[in-house]
């Protein structure tokens, strides 16, 4: 049998329109609650005179997710705040969807695997049957959606019941080289997360790093964001950049790609799972 824990960690996420008081009135009310705060972070937006903050604390394990949202109702009400809580012990279960190139796939399972990145992979899916070996090697279901522009809706769907069927809070897209709709983005905003290379929207279309090669790049990066209709122009999590010579051949070039958007897909993903990303329009507050 586990034993219950004796205390509880819990993450807040806030926005609202910044004015006197905030801080004070959200330590001072987590305080009563018999809460201790561990880590504490806040930002003021000037332009929009917004404020963000991001607070993780512990408190007994009696003080439920509940208890913490009725004694935080008054405060909220007062400033207006749009909250987020979230259980800071749970382990958040996620989807990773990938195509042919599975270096981003092969970087956040070994993440996992070594407990740098802390999260269960409920599924992995895919539009072809080329990883399916890895999956079954970290024990993890793969499920094949072959998509065309005749079935894109109707695998669309079967994703979506995936999504629903597993609990998963969050979808990546690691180098999944296929659109989503419209509809399907706008419906799960703020949790798919993609990554591309930092040469859109100069190359486009096959083989952007020989493109790259042509022209004489000096610097090669990645991005990772959130999906929206608007392709690959989400609000930003994570960037990227190291720079290159002449010297590198085309596969050279594919290959520094290739490690830098592991790293920045992963680095983006466990800061959106620890709480620590708060979108802010068409931007995003990240506190690492």
């Amino acid at each position: 049998m586990t034993a219950t824990p004796a205390v509880r960690t819990h993450v807040l996420t806030l926005s609202c329109q910044d004015r006197p008081r905030i801080v004070a009135s959200v330590t001072a009310t987590l305080a009563d609650a018999g809460a201790n705060i561990a880590e504490s972070a806040q930002f003021w937006d000037r332009s929009t005179n917004r404020f963000f903050m991001r607070i993780a604390f512990q408190a007994p394990a009696e003080v439920t997710s509940d208890a913490v949202r009725t004694a935080m109702a008054p405060v909220v009400q007062k400033f207006g705040m749009e909250t987020v809580l979230v259980d800071g012990d749970r382990v958040p279960k996620i989807i990773i969807m990938v195509s042919k190139l599975d270096h981003c796939l092969q970087h956040l399972l070994y993440q996992i695997k070594v407990g740098w990145l802390r999260a269960e992979v409920v599924a992995i899916v895919s539009n072809w049957e080329d990883s399916r070996a890895l999956a079954e090697g970290a024990g993890v279901p793969y499920h094949v959606l072959p998509v065309d522009k005749a079935n894109k809706r109707a695998q669309e769907e079967k994703l979506e019941a995936l999504i629903a069927a597993t609990g998963a809070e969050l979808t990546i897209l690691a180098r999944y080289m296929q659109v989503l709709s419209d509809a399907f983005s706008s419906r799960l905003f703020g949790r798919v997360i993609n990554i591309h290379h930092s040469f859109l929207p100069s190359f486009k279309g096959a083989k952007p790093y020989t493109q790259a090669y042509e022209r004489g790049v000096k610097l090669i990066g990645a991005t990772a964001h959130y999906v929206t209709p608007d392709l690959d122009e989400g609000p930003i999590i994570e960037q990227e950049t190291e720079r290159v010579t002449h010297a590198l051949s085309p596969d050279d070039l594919v290959a520094v790609g290739r490690d830098i958007e592991s790293r920045v897909l992963a680095r983006a993903v466990k800061m959106h799972l620890e709480a620590r990303v708060i979108i802010n329009g068409h931007k995003t507050v990240v506190f690492t």
